[in-house]
């Protein structure tokens, strides 16, 4: 049982752990700021809003259900994508390993929400004059960051093969 607890644990655990608190305490901060000032902004400015929505579907609002049982299928299959990404972790190592780690950490922090609020808080809010990208939150971050720099590692990978295959 101890060989588990090794210092690789240690740090990809601490780092999951730290990604979901960060989430969290961010979305405790905002619910709770939204309910004391009943449901007013937290922040304006010219490029930036912070303003909670309360999200029901996948990642940025997409494939929102206002049926339960959609919902039920949809936080379902998110539950098994969290189980293939805890599989691919065992057979991952340097840089695709932290990326994972990163999408681990964020999904865990949604899906935590998908059970507990059946949706997700979401309240960054980035906007050009009327041209407002997805609203998304912490999590979502560390979603991103991950899949662009497993999406950058590969294009990497596949250059060296094909290099590789060329001499």
């Amino acid at each position: 049982m101890l060989k588990y607890f090794n210092k690789s644990f240690v740090t990809n655990f601490f780092l999951i752990l730290s990604i979901f608190c960060l989430d969290r305490f961010s979305k405790i901060y905002v619910i709770s700021f939204n309910e004391k000032n009943y449901g007013s902004d937290l922040y304006n400015s010219k490029f930036l809003n912070i303003n909670l929505i309360w999200n029901e579907g996948i990642a940025f609002g997409l494939f929102s259900f206002s049926d339960k049982f959609f919902y039920h299928i949809l936080t379902f299959l998110i539950g098994l994508v969290i189980l293939i990404i805890l599989i691919m972790l065992k057979k991952s190592e340097g840089l695709k390993k932290y990326s994972l780690l990163m999408i681990l950490g964020g999904a865990l922090g949604n899906f935590y929400d998908r059970i507990f609020f059946e949706a997700v808080p979401d309240f960054i809010d980035f906007h050009v004059e009327n041209f407002h990208w997805f609203i998304f939150n912490v999590s979502d971050i560390f979603i991103s960051l991950g899949v662009i720099l497993m999406i950058i590692l590969e294009i990497i990978s596949n250059k060296k093969e094909s290099l590789n295959e060329k001499n």
